[in-house]
């Protein structure tokens, strides 16, 4: 018997067709839900999952639903939670416990009725899930095999539980796999976050000094497209490999207490907390604008900035403005809760089909190899890095060359 909660189970015609539209500009997930229907790898599996319950997360998961497995569902960030989306997949047969707008207290009870039904693989973005069974209910962990982990910030967690000998199963890190972050955290988020700065501003880019926080691939991807529209970008960072890397590409680089007396737009992108913090805050332009791209929001002194506030107000849907000592006025988008998904749709739909195929394929692994693997954050293996790579070019209609036999022998002799 399906269980849920949700808001209104009548909003599930809309959150069907959204997902009808993402299935359609997901050709992968396609071809690996007609394997899965032939081939049933999840079948008496249970899996968990914690990630933005939108579209392609449905999608996703009516993927591994069609490989036979039994799918208990939440949301990874309580903005994000479309209440149409979790409305059709509770019609669709699957366990959901998400709405959107949940309480802190909420979005807890809700990973936790997602983690009731014993799972076996753990799908997670950020670690809710697996953070929960290790903290609270670790009589659950001898039923799960291993999962797999979505974010940066997840991973990190991970690894943190990894060196201190708590980590109680494998983790597949999808973040680090190839087909993910190159193309994910750089191209996605670059895409996404402006999309949702954009909408929710109605500003234009151009002529403006943007402040990237954190040059990974995510601060890569935020800076490319900001430069491209028309924006000075300055970046802030703590790794000297990547600030020069930076300086490379063409960007100017700096302390954030230097960049934030000249910044328009900053957006932060680092997966720590405090980057931004309210003295930076009160050095900024009168109608400066903050957003994050990181998964939890912590990386912009929320706290700080509220307690430092003389005022609070609605300035546009989806922004706050911070009154502070003086009249200046900060401008947060989305609570500094994660921006491209909180206040917009999240990646492209072409971009999560890329990094859903690596967790399809990660899930697969750990069902297939959890025995032999120790409790220890996990590569993605080359050959699904390879394996997708090439399943997205037959897509696009693309045929790249191979090496010929007297190539191959060339390039592992040590001879010329």
């Amino acid at each position: 018997m399906t269980e849920y909660e949700i808001r209104d189970l009548k909003l599930a015609p809309s959150g069907h067709t959204k997902i009808q539209w993402v299935k359609d500009n997901m050709p992968l997930l396609r071809g690996l839900e007609e394997e899965f229907i032939r081939t049933r790898p999840f079948q008496n599996l249970k899996i968990s999952l914690s990630v933005h319950l939108e579209a392609k997360t449905a999608y996703l998961c009516k993927v591994l639903a069609a490989g036979g497995a039994k799918m208990s569902v939440t949301g990874s960030n309580s903005l994000s939670t479309q209440d149409d989306i979790a409305a059709a997949l509770v019609e669709c047969g699957l366990n959901v416990y998400a709405f959107h707008g949940a309480t802190d207290e909420e979005y807890s009870r809700h990973i936790e009725m997602c983690l009731e039904h014993k799972p076996n693989i753990i799908i997670d973005d950020g670690g809710d899930l697996v953070g929960m069974v290790h903290d609270n209910r670790p009589d659950l962990a001898e039923e799960v095999m291993g999962g797999c982990e979505e974010t940066t910030t997840g991973v990190i967690r991970l690894k943190a539980m990894e060196k201190a000998g708590i980590l109680k199963f494998p983790m597949v890190a999808v973040n680090d796999a190839d087909c993910k972050h190159l193309f994910d955290n750089r191209y996605g988020t670059g895409q996404s976050v402006w999309d949702s700065i954009m909408r929710n501003t109605n500003l234009i880019i151009a002529s403006k000094t943007v402040v990237v926080v954190g040059y990974g691939w995510c601060g890569r991807g935020i800076a490319m497209r900001a430069a491209a529209m028309g924006a000075r970008v300055i970046v802030t960072e703590i790794n000297p490999v990547k600030a020069m890397e930076a300086k490379m590409d063409g960007y100017d680089v700096m302390t954030m207490a230097k960049a934030a007396p000249l910044g328009d737009f900053f957006v932060t992108a680092t997966g720590c907390k405090h980057t931004i913090t309210v003295d930076h805050m009160k050095s900024m332009k009168d109608k400066a604008i903050l957003a994050n791209a990181g998964h939890f929001n912590v990386e912009i002194d929320m706290a700080g900035l509220e307690d430092a506030a003389v005022s609070v107000r609605e300035t546009r849907d989806n922004i706050m403005g911070y009154e502070l000592p003086g009249g200046k006025i900060i401008n947060v988008i989305a609570e500094g809760k994660l921006v491209n998904i909180a206040a917009a749709d999240g990646h492209p739909a072409e971009i999560m089909d890329l990094s859903f195929a690596v967790q399809a394929m990660s899930a697969l692994y750990i069902k297939e190899n959890y025995e032999k693997l120790e409790n220890k954050v996990v590569d993605v293996s080359s050959e699904i890095d390879d394996i997708i790579a090439r399943r997205r070019l037959e897509a696009w209609g693309i045929q790249i060359d191979e090496l010929t036999k007297d190539q191959e022998e060339y390039l592992s002799s040590w001879q010329v």
